[in-house]
């Protein structure tokens, strides 16, 4: 039998629709039987519609709507009419009004749930995304998908009027070192070499500044081989930027202009024309972070000065280390910070009991912090406490340089390393804006994070590496010392936090190959091995290559903050779990030996019974 095709969704009616005979398809998503009297109510992408089957409807409407259960994918045709008064429901769309069933056709039947589709599921998060079909039914998921489409939408329409193209880069690449493991595909053309799928279109973007497109854009996607870890996916999908005759600024302008254009547009959230700007160096001394989450103020002081003179041998310690230790890397020419003591004043906290800063010291020793020491102002304007003893004699100047007050509560770190100091109390800030409920998900808060370093030392390896990736410019001014003390140099790098997330990344890249062979040599790459990794690039960079820059926004955590969700599985339609797996359709799985074959890979079983992939020759 032919089905009732619909003739409007179920989000669709209104009062002014009251009398229109209808066809409504979707799920079932409600039943209720009154007494004679049943209400059904029916679900679809649109919204939901309630359908009633009165007292004095036939026996076969009667019989039908006994027969329904959840999740029944269904058509109903009735007519439409209003409410009583008393039953108006203003939390629905369609709430003011009802169908009265004429008949209802049962189109295919749903088995026993492994959840029941509502608006927020118990269900644990394997199960959720073992039949992620079904969880992506549910009210919530589909209002996130909705968002993902629109965000893109949004970014699709506010580039193409910046005269932007959308260009699409290969799949299959060249494997390249670009931080994490790639993932290989093997040729059955050519055995025993592989293509490997990009970590980002990184090399792609800047071949088509060479090319003279001038400003690129795509959705990207994007796959990074890396272990477990928080809330990573191995696929993900990138708003990848680049363009031509740039300085830091015209990106960042771009940028805050999309950002407002797509929060206007999706969710009628006003930004400001231009966000807060924070050097990395006065952001980790600030916040501890150079993702700092802007919603709560609360900044650290550097207390090094004050602790100096106090009677805590601790904090003396850790200074007089960290000098000796700055000492002895200027004496091989590397500039690095000496110790510090970092504080932080949580106001009103000093009720703190043992056991909550106990709970703050632990997420300090993540970052390796030694302890924390902690001190609390009582009623009487006195330190108290912890670590007060130290102080009595400075108590005066230790108040007024933290500007503490009676009731507040005194966090202290201190390190022969500043950055251990700064993290380690800058995750501490974190965790309080977490448990205090200062971070409230409906707001916004963005800034750039810029002079970022150029350069990171690798001790265990006594050699330089770069903090971000090797094609990044270093800015104009350290270019005559770029040998001499790469330590000191700032990147033209700059990135995009949003309330404690990093959003974005980008720089303004090398296009002199002169400077680029430099930049090589710094970081231990002979102008051999650079040719021999990345010489599609530079051999490119030989024809006139333009200024250029570009920036990479994360649309997956861009969602994700927008839906107020912590996690960006919640934004993906079919995510991998922690373990990059996907409990839905079993991947990734065994394949056939003649597929293997054809591959000319041999999968070979160890006897400790690990396995291992062989190539054939």
């Amino acid at each position: 039998m032919e089905y009732l095709k619909r003739t409007t969704t179920c989000g669709a009616l209104r009062a002014a629709d009251v009398g229109q005979t209808v066809v409504l398809n979707g799920w079932v998503h409600r039943r209720r039987d009154h007494g004679g009297i049943t209400f059904v109510n029916l679900r679809d992408r649109y919204g939901v519609t309630q359908v009633v089957v009165d007292d004095d409807a036939s026996d076969a409407i009667k019989a039908a709507a006994a027969e329904l259960k959840y999740e029944y994918c269904v058509a109903v045709k009735g007519f439409v009419r209003a409410r009583p008064a008393s039953m108006v429901n203003p939390d629905m769309d369609t709430g003011a009004i009802e169908v009265k069933a004429e008949s209802i056709q049962v189109l295919t039947r749903c088995e026993v749930l492994p959840f029941m589709v509502d608006e927020t599921s118990d269900a644990k998060e394997e199960l959720r995304l073992k039949y992620r079909y079904l969880d992506l039914r549910s009210g919530r998921m589909q209002r996130h998908i909705r968002l993902r489409h629109e965000v893109a939408f949004a970014v699709r329409e506010h580039l193409s009027g910046q005269g932007f193209y959308e260009i699409e880069t290969p799949t299959f690449i060249r494997s390249t070192p670009e931080g994490a493991r790639d993932y290989l595909v093997p040729s059955r053309l050519y055995p025993g070499k592989f293509y490997a799928l990009p970590q980002s279109p990184q090399l792609y973007k800047q071949l088509l500044m060479v090319s003279g497109m001038d400003k690129y854009f795509q959705l990207a996607r994007c796959y990074r081989d890396e272990d477990a870890r928080g809330d990573r996916q191995p696929e993900f999908t990138q708003i990848d930027i680049e363009m031509s005759f740039v300085k830091r600024d015209d990106v960042l302008e771009l940028v805050e202009g999309m950002m407002g254009h797509v929060f206007r547009k999706t969710l009628g959230h006003e930004l400001p024309a231009r966000f807060t700007r924070l050097a990395f160096d006065e952001s980790i001394e600030l916040y501890g972070t150079d993702k700092p989450d802007l919603r709560f103020d609360m900044r650290m002081k550097d207390f090094g000065a004050v602790a100096s003179k106090s009677g805590f041998q601790a904090f003396k310690d850790a200074l007089a280390d960290g000098e000796a230790r700055r000492a002895a890397a200027a004496a091989k020419g590397i500039t690095q910070e000496g110790g510090a003591v970092k504080a932080l004043v949580v106001p009103g906290k000093a009720d703190y009991s043992r056991k909550q800063i106990e709970e703050l010291e632990a997420a300090a020793k993540v970052y390796r912090a030694k302890g924390m020491a902690w001190m609390k102002v009582s009623a009487e304007g006195h330190l108290e406490g912890g670590a007060s003893k130290f102080f009595v004699d400075i108590e005066k100047e230790t108040l007024d340089f933290l500007g503490a007050k009676q009731g507040d509560l005194v966090l202290m770190v201190a390190d022969a390393k500043k950055r251990v100091a700064c993290q380690s109390l800058g995750a501490v800030r974190s965790k309080l804006g977490k448990d205090l409920g200062l971070c409230d998900p409906a707001k916004f808060e963005f800034a750039w994070i810029v002079d970022f370093p150029m350069f990171e030392y690798n001790e265990d390896e006594s050699k330089w590496d770069t903090a971000h990736h090797m094609f990044t410019m270093p800015q104009e001014r350290y270019h005559p010392t770029l040998e001499s003390d790469p330590g000191a140099v700032k990147g033209d790098l700059y990135d995009l936090v949003m309330n404690g997330f990093e959003i974005a990344s980008g720089s303004i890249r090398i296009h002199d190959p002169e400077l680029q062979k430099r930049i090589f040599k710094i970081v231990g790459f002979s102008e051999e091995e650079g040719q021999r990794k990345f010489g599609f690039l530079t051999e490119a960079f030989k024809y006139g290559p333009p200024p250029h820059g570009g920036i990479a926004p994360g649309l997956d955590r861009l969602v994700m903050l927008m839906a107020g969700e912590t996690s960006i599985k919640e934004v993906i339609a079919f995510p991998k779990n922690s373990f990059a797996v996907s409990p839905m359709d079993e991947s990734p799985n065994e394949v056939d030996a003649k597929q293997l074959e054809e591959l000319s890979i041999s999968i070979v079983e160890a006897p400790d019974g690990s396995k291992k992939v062989e190539i054939k020759r």
